[in-house]
């Protein structure tokens, strides 16, 4: 078989797909220009431009028929879609293992829509829109556009698999580049306290490059899955997980327990945590530098609650990263104010390393961290 025919594709195991397409990318085989297709009952074929080496695959193939339809737009045409309805049709979207999450935003005939989707990745069985985030728990809104309507799935990114029910717990397909970076910023044997772990979003690829976890999650859902993905990233030896209210974990012991918002959590689990201490602290919350204070008119006026958690368990010298959603008009003032004010209480100092810019959050509003050591 011609090692360089255009028509060359690897056939997987269709829950390896994603896993396989990102070995091939790295491999600079991966052909983006023709569509994975089903070969057989339970796999995929994945286009290839040449016959890929250390990729584990079940065999060569050529794909045979018409080329694919190059984008969505094209897919949406053929199905009589005119130009003006293209243009209302979402221009990105994620594929989390076997699932497509997209936010449709005005998109016509949304069915039309997944069906589209569906047939643009081969290797996908279900589409979802994604609705808002709601709640203390972070619960998402997702309706079902096409497809076997199977919610949950395993995804893949940099090395670090991600078991999730995206019916029950968010997955931010926009921070991928942060979670990578994460794993890139610990050393091995660092402490770590991830505060708002989620599914392992963070705490997984820090934990796999070596360094030594708290991860803490008060989601039942959440917390169920970051149980199953530590053990799926082999990682058991250096996560520390606590379903509780991070506050509780990371309190100061001047303040009483408030064992009363940790829900089934184990209350002496909580209260054997009290003395962590952490090199770094990671606060993917939204919400965490808010002051407790709802009517504070200055950074200064009031005590900033998780902030006082983590600046209670991290070391001097540590560095702490700040998610906050913040107005683009008051980025980066605010979120450095917070984080310098809050210090100021505990009389620590504040070194700003980077802000950085993640993504949009919302209209107006954009996904910042700032990332800062503590002395």
């Amino acid at each position: 078989m011609d090692e360089r025919d255009d028509r060359l594709a690897v056939v997987v195991d269709k829950p390896r797909a994603e896993a396989v397409i990102d070995d091939l990318e790295r491999a600079g085989v991966y052909d983006a220009d023709r569509s994975v297709r089903e070969f057989d009952e339970g796999s995929v074929s994945l286009p290839v431009t040449a016959v890929p080496e250390a990729v584990d695959y079940r065999e060569v193939v050529r794909q045979v028929g018409e080329p694919r339809l190059r984008d969505l737009a094209d897919h949406l045409r053929e199905r009589g879609w005119t130009d003006e309805e293209v243009e209302l049709a979402p221009s990105s979207w994620a594929v989390l293992g076997t699932v497509v999450l997209v936010d449709i935003g005005d998109a016509p005939r949304p069915a039309e829509l997944g069906e589209a989707l569906l047939d643009l990745h081969g290797a996908a069985d279900t589409v979802l829109a994604r609705g808002p985030v709601t709640g203390a728990h972070r619960e998402p809104d997702v309706t079902v556009l096409a497809g076997e309507g199977d919610t949950e799935t395993v995804h893949r990114e940099h090395g670090t698999t991600y078991a999730m029910d995206l019916a029950e717990v968010m997955f931010s397909p926009g921070n991928k580049a942060e979670r990578a970076r994460m794993g890139d910023e610990v050393s091995e044997g660092e402490r770590v306290v991830d505060m708002f772990a989620g599914i392992g979003y963070f705490a997984l690829p820090m934990a796999r490059a070596g360094a030594d976890v708290t991860a803490i999650e008060r989601n039942p859902a959440s917390f169920e899955f970051l149980l199953e993905n530590v053990r799926r990233n082999g990682v058991t030896d250096r996560v520390q997980p606590y379903r509780a209210d991070c506050r509780d974990v990371l309190r100061v012991a001047a303040e009483p327990p408030r064992t009363d918002e940790v829900g089934d959590a184990d209350p002496a689990q909580v209260d054997s945590a009290t003395d962590v201490r952490a090199d770094r602290v990671v606060m993917g919350h939204y919400d965490a530098s808010e002051p407790r204070s709802e009517d504070s008119r200055s950074p200064s006026d009031a005590s900033h609650e998780y902030l006082d958690s983590a600046l209670g368990a991290l070391e001097p010298g540590g560095v702490v990263h700040m998610h906050e959603a913040t107005p683009e008009t008051l980025v980066p003032d605010r979120p450095v104010e917070r984080l310098r004010a809050a210090a100021a209480e505990r009389g620590r100092s504040v070194d700003v390393l980077e802000t950085r810019r993640v993504k949009g959050y919302s209209e107006g509003v954009a996904h910042v961290v700032v990332d800062a050591r503590v002395e």
